[in-house]
């Protein structure tokens, strides 16, 4: 049996099973890139639920694995060597994992580059302004009677789905036929975008000629419908 206890946050979030893969994660569209993924590889995992709404993710336990303070954060008792060992930022744990399982990733040198980038113009872009949307529109920022912000994000919202509509002209996937874990990485955040953060006038969602079907396509697989959930809200 794995030893995890030199881990802090295994004392707030006990491993049942500590031969397997812990994930620390709150089902946002940051945190379910990587139950997504982990359901799509099929490594067996537990799932622990840090409750960002009661600001879980900033007690002292999870920050021993996270200095950042931000889900999802994994442990794997399995790492390179066979040496337990923790990471946080989901697209590493997407890169990590990918490698890991030989899956969701292409084995050609060059399109595992360009696979890394679509993730990096994900973790670098999309997401960020797609939160500040949801932050004006839909959260606090909404109540600012200066409407110029919320403009500003709204407008790169448009521009950085344009950039991933034209990508996906003539593919199924953003890797062409290889669905990877630049997909994963940017499904939640489109169904976030005009679902949660009610975005999808705002943004001139129906305009786009592409991205839609590809969001169809990826929300249809029984992984990602079971990624989406995990770990529950409680």
């Amino acid at each position: 049996m794995s030893d995890l206890s030199s881990f802090p946050i295994t004392k707030r979030w006990p491993a049942k099973h500590p031969d397997r893969l812990q994930l620390y994660s709150f089902p946002t569209p940051n945190g379910v890139k990587v139950s997504i993924a982990l359901e799509e590889t099929g490594l067996p995992y537990e799932a622990h639920a840090v409750n960002i709404t009661k600001n879980e993710s900033w007690t002292p336990e999870f920050l021993s694995l996270n200095p950042n303070g931000k889900i999802p954060a994994i442990i794997d008792p399995n790492g390179p060597g066979g040496k337990a060992f923790g990471l946080f930022e989901s697209g590493a744990i997407l890169v990590y994992l990918a490698e890991k399982t030989g899956k969701l990733m292409p084995a050609d040198p060059i399109r595992r580059l360009e696979t890394i980038q679509w993730v990096f113009f994900q973790m670098g872009g999309l997401g960020p302004i797609f939160g500040q949307v949801g932050f004006f529109n839909k959260f606090a920022g909404k109540e600012i009677e200066d409407k110029r912000p919320l403009k500003r994000y709204a407008d790169e919202s448009k521009r950085l789905l344009g950039v991933l509509d034209a990508r996906l002209d003539g593919r199924e996937w953003i890797m062409d036929g290889d669905y990877t874990i630049a997909d994963i990485s940017m499904l939640g955040w489109v169904r976030n975008l005009i679902g949660f953060y009610e975005a999808r006038d705002l943004v001139d969602y129906d305009s786009l000629k592409h991205v839609p079907g590809w969001l169809d396509r990826g929300l249809a697989r029984p992984a990602v419908q079971r990624g989406l959930n995990i770990p529950p809200r409680g």
